[in-house]
């Protein structure tokens, strides 16, 4: 009976052979019908597949195998994980299998009574066909399903893999453009044969205008597996999409999208060059916002081309989650570099811009922000003219980075400018300037309800050093006082360079603690150095080995000032610096007995007469005689109140320098106030009538005594407001 069977069976299928083209074109239309997705995707040669079964499955049915026992073809387990790549669950592949297995048994059963009138042995056959189909289906659906979540598994560790390297090689500065790349490399790396990225132009500016329409975007990264490309839209170039472009609504929408195209060139024209597209036969696409922080920063493809798999679902999904990565560290970059550009245009509008003139030294000066990862911090320059035709060099470091730090350095220039201008000595201006700091630490460490922050001593603190020094052209004299800033350097005429011995004084913010001053010589054409630590600390080299390169610098001939500056800080500072730098240097002048006359003059009313016929005759030695009336007057104010009020010794100095300053100097320490007199009084008129005739005067305090000091403008007229002065009698 079972031979019988056999022989049945291997008849039927020998007769079914013979239309066998008609058998596998019923069983692809079948499919096609129930199971589309099998033809998606030319690659996997579905019909190929069809064939090859049903010619199995005839030929071992005809050579007497029994169908359960008939093995696949060799391909069939890498096969089906084909159909895993291309993203087609496995519920389709065991449903094809089921729907085959059908149409390939009712043609069997209805070739058997073609073959026999014993409905026995015709009944037997079918039941040994439907077991045996039953079984065959069964064992090529579990090796399917075997090779299909292997395949899974091995997409999703891939997956996995990729995801975490996108979170090493991505970000890592906080530079937007590169950052950009980076996305592209990774991508073009592993699943994309083309990768463009741009971002909105809007964001990228971040100045508060509204985005523009049609949506202006900046083209920031390309990568392609083309050896030469030349794409349509060159990096850094600005352009659009048009509305109703898949980029365009991946923008406004915030969602991603997969594309399989049939006609390469249209859709992907103005994110890859025609020529290329057609010569690399881009067959599919994928479009993803770049999405961070609930805002869209701008928008990725990807294309695959040639020879590789369309994209899939899968594919969807990782290039979603390593563009989500990619954003958040694009906008990190984003926000840093506005950041950075914002504290560094507060830094640069707070330093001076441009040198006030002066005759007490040449300067050059240059300030440098640190690299990207430390950004703009606190230091900061400063020459302020005095009185006496002195002049104070500033330079100071604030603690720490970014706006915080520029803000409290605007707010600590203005305060030295302003101590300054009441002409304290070093040591005495950086003790009021550490109680600035002291206050500005009280304030920072309160929150804007009122109430003092829990970490105060993190968030409150304000720590600063400076170094301000004062130089004296006629004198040639220079007092200066630090406060935990390091030491300035000296280069003397014959280039020798040495580290000026400060009394070392505290940070700014500590108070309690005194400062000192020290006063050097320093001869006309002497070089003198302040500079912040950033320029001589670095990495890869202390403090000492800073110095040492500090000498070697300054000691080397340069034909300006600037040049110097640029020396030094060619050889001091790497190309991206880990800490800013402020650097002042400042070559002494002086001021001659020809430019510079002082007398002594005796405490009584007398001596009044005698200053101003001196200061006439000294005047018309200068050439400036139309001044004479003016500074008579002015000299004559200033004595008289030295005589009455002050103590001897009494001296007069005039300073022709750029302009005309009479300066007359006591014993005693008590300082001119002007007031307005009343009709009827006598006095009280002298400061007033010496402010109207002058552009700036003051008092200077020194160890002992005073100095009351008035400068003389270059107009020489009258000022009308002096005629109108109360008891004044122009007659």
């Amino acid at each position: 009976m079972d031979s019988a069977v056999d022989g049945l069976v291997s008849q039927a299928a020998r007769g079914l052979h013979l239309r066998v083209a008609q058998l596998i074109s019923e069983v692809e239309q079948r499919l096609r019908c129930e199971v589309p997705a099998l033809w998606e995707y030319p690659d996997a040669r579905t019909s190929e597949y069809i064939a090859e079964h049903i010619g199995t499955i005839l030929n071992g049915l005809e050579d007497g195998t029994r169908l359960g026992a008939i093995d696949p073809p060799a391909p069939e387990p890498g096969r089906t994980g084909q159909l895993a790549q291309y993203g087609i669950p496995v519920g389709a592949v065991l449903r094809a299998f089921r729907l085959g297995q059908g149409v390939i048994l009712d043609r069997m059963l209805e070739e058997i009574p073609r073959r026999t009138n014993d409905p026995e042995l015709v009944g037997a056959a079918a039941r040994k066909l439907i077991e045996g189909a039953n079984a065959y289906v069964d064992r090529i659906s579990e090796r399917g399903v075997v090779a299909f979540q292997e395949e899974r598994d091995r997409r999703m560790q891939r997956r996995l893999s990729m995801v975490q390297e996108a979170g090493v090689r991505i970000g890592t500065t906080l530079d937007i453009t590169r950052t950009a790349q980076e996305l592209a490399d990774l991508a073009a790396e592993y699943f994309a044969d083309i990768v463009t990225v741009d971002l909105l132009d809007s964001e990228l500016r971040r100045d508060g205008a509204p985005a523009e329409d049609p949506l202006l975007l900046r083209r920031v990264a390309r990568r392609s597996v083309s050896e030469e490309p030349s794409a349509s839209v060159a990096p850094q170039q600005l352009h659009t999409y048009p509305k109703g472009a898949r980029p365009y609504r991946a923008l406004i929408t915030g969602q991603p999208s997969l594309h399989l195209l049939d006609m390469p060139d249209e859709p992907v024209r103005g994110s890859i060059p025609e020529s290329e597209a057609g010569a690399l036969r881009v067959h599919s696409m994928l479009v993803v916002p770049l999405s961070a922080r609930g805002a869209t920063l701008g928008v990725a493809q990807f294309f695959r081309c040639g020879a590789s798999l369309q994209f899939n679902d899968d594919d969807l999904l990782l290039a979603q989650e390593i563009a989500a990565r990619a954003a958040v560290a694009v906008d990190n970059a984003r926000r840093y570099t506005h950041a950075r550009a914002t504290a560094l245009a507060l830094q640069r509008s707070l330093l001076p811009r441009r040198v006030p003139p002066q005759s007490a030294v040449d300067v050059a000066c240059r300030y440098l922000p640190a690299g990207a990862r430390s950004g703009v911090g606190g230091d900061w320059y400063d020459v302020i003219p005095l009185s006496g035709a002195r002049v104070a060099l500033v330079v100071g470091d604030v603690v720490g980075h970014g706006i915080r730090a520029a803000a409290t350095m605007g707010r600590l220039r203005t305060a030295v400018r302003t101590l300054a201008d009441i002409d304290l000595p070093p040591d005495e201006l950086l003790t009021r300037l550490d109680d600035v700091v002291l206050r500005l630490s009280a304030e920072a460490s309160i929150d804007t309800d009122g109430e003092a922050v829990e970490d105060a001593g993190t968030e409150g603190d304000i720590g600063a050093t400076c170094l301000y020094a004062v130089y004296d052209p006629i004198s040639h004299r220079c007092t200066l006082a630090r406060a935990g800033h390091v030491l300035p350097s000296v280069v003397t005429r014959d280039g020798t360079v040495d580290l000026l011995d400060l009394p070392a004084g505290p940070p700014l913010g500590l108070g309690g603690l005194p400062f000192e001053a020290a006063e050097v010589e320093l001869p006309e054409g002497s070089l003198l150095a302040l500079y912040t630590d950033g320029l001589l600390e670095a990495r890869d080299h202390d403090i000492d080995a800073g110095v040492a390169r500090l000498r070697d610098a300054l000691a080397r001939p340069a034909a300006s000032l600037d040049a110097t500056c640029e020396t030094v800080l060619d050889a001091m500072l790497p190309e991206r610096p880990d800490d800013d730098v402020a650097l002042l240097l400042a070559r002494t002048r002086a001021l001659g007995a020809r430019q510079v006359a002082t007398w002594d003059l005796n405490a009584e009313p007398a001596a009044v007469a005698g200053a101003r016929s001196n200061v006439s005759e000294q005047l018309s030695i200068w050439g400036l005689e139309e001044f004479g009336f003016t500074a008579e007057l002015v000299v004559s104010e200033l004595v008289t109140n030295a005589i009455r009020y002050g103590r001897p010794p009494i001296r007069l100095r005039l300073i022709h320098d750029r302009t005309l300053m009479c300066e007359v100097s006591d014993a005693s320490s008590t300082t001119p106030h002007q007031r307005r007199a009343r009709v009827f009084e006598e006095g009280g008129r002298g400061l007033l009538l010496v402010a109207q005739l002058t552009r700036h005067w003051g008092t200077r305090h020194a160890r002992r005594g005073k100095t009351v000091w008035a400068e003389l403008g270059e107009s020489v007229a009258f000022p009308q407001l002096a005629l109108a002065l109360p008891g004044w009698d122009s007659g």
